[in-house]
């Protein structure tokens, strides 16, 4: 019998079932529409239309947009039908859309679909933009997504409206068609299936690819750690630790002999050694940011100390490793441990104010909304984190290979960039809420909120040298956002802008045609420079940046000498943990 006022244990908590079945619900909507929360696309429909239905001059500025526009095309079109080549096209594509360089685009018909194209897509833009009264988070939000409805609409996408489709059909009498259909129906089974792509065969892991000479020295649950041979007689005596992102596996540094960072290195005269994530599963469900922390470059700290008996390690950071190392190094600091000589940071974010298009969607909504789907399995799958990327530029790594595939019926050739780039990894559900509500919502780590031990750690006590690589055309960590380095630490920045994307801009070594860098240092007691006056101050230089920053490393060593000896061997490189699926 209940005593007055109790409750039964099955209603102690009422909410419990319910929060359950909620959770269920939104995984299940989280499975359908790839991971992105529709209520969060909802609210920033919702704040654009209302502020737009309010805004009666931007509703007739864009009516009379429209109108010049229809005018402009009708113009271009009689001109056309005419033969007449003296009317110049309305619009232009805009600098890197690739979709229209095929010179029958400036014929008839064609001419005239992509200047329609092109022109909707500005009125698109107009009407996205500059409405008074919209956050300027939802602005870009609702930007995006326009214009990524508009990228499906583009007659570079069609049959019939791509000229180099049609040439390619006659030519081959519709055999590039028929290919193009088996492509599509084998890539619809995947994805119906579940299963990836077939990883291309032509690049191996230990074959040709993360190739350098090496043998894992260390192991815990989360890290394996290589120690690789070195190739000259006489080394740096600091060694150089290298922290890559566990959102990827960490042979991007390693990838063909001849663009390995690390065999650069070693050619160079520096002792290397490399963290190697695991790949985790459900039991890693719980393992948060600290759990990478010390399991990570703090293990990895203590084991290459023990090793090379060195006082001084220069530590890198790539992408989330680098965000990760530069806690480490504020921790450190704070704890008062000075075995950091010098700190590198590769498109490495450490405040997200300005983090690029990864941000229009992260907010409470979106995280809960990936929490849920996370729930089930404890982890985010690989691939959607790759198609979050893919998103960001889909004209290039979306539309233009669903034509070349399904269209012109080619398989896209690979090299070992792409064949990696397919060698997905997983998140911990735990890890991944983390680090994407402590940095990338709360952006805790610039605003000294981010707590280590439980205490706060903040970048200003990092006193060490600091060499950061921003890329110029990186939509993951853009590197205005990269820059912002400058601001956090009391250090001399040596600050490198380098062409090429996230990852091509990093994978840049000495020989790589058409490469060319901008540096500048600013030193702590110097005044500071806005991006745009660093790079009026930069040198801008030809060729990999690769040198430069072994030359800045080199300033910060010590003489060399003999090369240290090896820890106990546990495996040869690569190691174990790359191969896990």
């Amino acid at each position: 019998m209940l005593v007055r006022n109790e409750r039964p244990q099955t209603s102690k908590n009422p909410l419990a079932k319910t929060k359950s079945i909620d959770r269920k619900a939104r995984s299940a909507l989280g499975q359908m529409s790839g991971g992105l929360s529709p209520l969060a696309l909802a609210s920033v429909l919702s704040d654009w239309s209302v502020h737009l239905a309010t805004s009666p001059g931007k509703q007739m500025a864009l009516w009379q947009q429209a109108a010049d526009n229809m005018t402009a095309l009708a113009r271009f079109a009689t001109s056309s039908l005419n033969g007449s080549q003296e009317t110049e096209p309305p619009t232009a594509p805009k600098p890197g859309d690739r979709r229209f360089q095929d010179e029958t685009w400036s014929q008839f018909p064609f001419s005239l679909y992509q200047q329609g194209f092109l022109l909707a897509e500005e009125w698109v833009e107009s009407a996205t933009t500059g409405i008074a009264g919209v956050s300027a988070a939802d602005e870009r939000a609702m930007s995006f997504t326009a214009r990524q409805v508009c990228d499906v609409f583009s007659p570079s996408n069609f049959l019939l409206t791509n000229p180099e489709v049609i040439r390619r059909t006659q030519d081959e009498k519709g055999a590039n068609l028929t290919r193009g259909a088996s492509h599509f129906v084998a890539d619809a089974a995947n994805a119906i299936n579940g299963t990836a792509r077939p990883k291309p065969s032509a690049f191996v892991v230990g074959e040709n690819l993360a190739t350098t000479p090496g043998r894992v020295v260390f192991r815990n649950h989360l890290i394996e750690l290589i120690q690789y041979d070195p190739t000259t007689k006489t080394v740096h005596p600091e060694p150089l630790l290298i922290v890559p992102a566990w959102i990827m596996k960490y042979y991007i540094l390693d990838l063909s002999q001849e663009n390995s960072m690390v065999r650069y290195l070693t050619s160079q005269g520096f002792t290397v050694f490399m963290i190697s994530w695991r790949n985790p599963g459900s039991e890693d469900a719980e393992l948060g940011m600290e759990d990478y922390l010390e399991q990570g470059p703090l293990a990895a700290l203590d084991t290459i100390q023990t090793i090379t008996k060195s006082p001084k390690v220069h530590a890198a950071g790539y992408c989330l490793g680098g965000t990760l190392l530069s806690i480490a190094a504020a921790a450190m600091a704070r704890d008062g441990d000075d075995r950091l000589a010098s700190v590198t940071l590769l498109t490495a974010q450490t405040d997200f104010t300005e983090a690029g298009e990864l941000m229009l969607f992260i907010n409470e909504s979106q995280i809960s909304f990936l929490e849920d789907i996370m729930q089930d399995k404890g982890y985010l799958e690989g691939s959607r984190m790759a198609g979050a990327f893919q998103v960001l530029q889909s004209n290039n790594l979306i539309w233009s290979r669903m034509k070349r595939e399904y269209l012109l019926g080619e398989r896209s050739s690979v090299n070992d960039m792409m064949a990696w780039n397919a060698d997905t990894t997983r998140m911990p559900a735990r890890m991944h809420s983390d680090y994407l509500r402590k940095l990338f919502l709360e952006n805790e780590l610039a605003s000294g909120k981010y707590e280590v031990g439980d205490h706060p750690v903040a970048l200003r006590d990092v006193h060490v040298p600091i060499f950061a690589v921003g890329t110029e055309t990186d939509h993951v960590a853009p590197w205005k956002s990269v820059f912002k380095i400058h601001t956090l630490c009391h250090s001399d920045v040596t600050f490198v802008l380098t062409k090429g994307g996230h990852n091509t801009g990093i994978v840049s070594e000495p020989g790589h045609r058409g490469r060319h860098f901008h540096v500048h240092t600013v030193l702590e007691e110097d005044h500071y420079l806005s991006p745009d006056d660093w790079t009026e101050a930069a040198n801008l230089k030809e060729g990999s940046w690769w040198p430069e920053w072994t030359t800045w490393l080199s300033t910060k060593s010590g003489k060399h000498k003999t090369p240290p000896k090896f820890g106990r061997s546990l495996a040869p490189a690569p190691g174990t943990y790359v191969m896990m699926e």
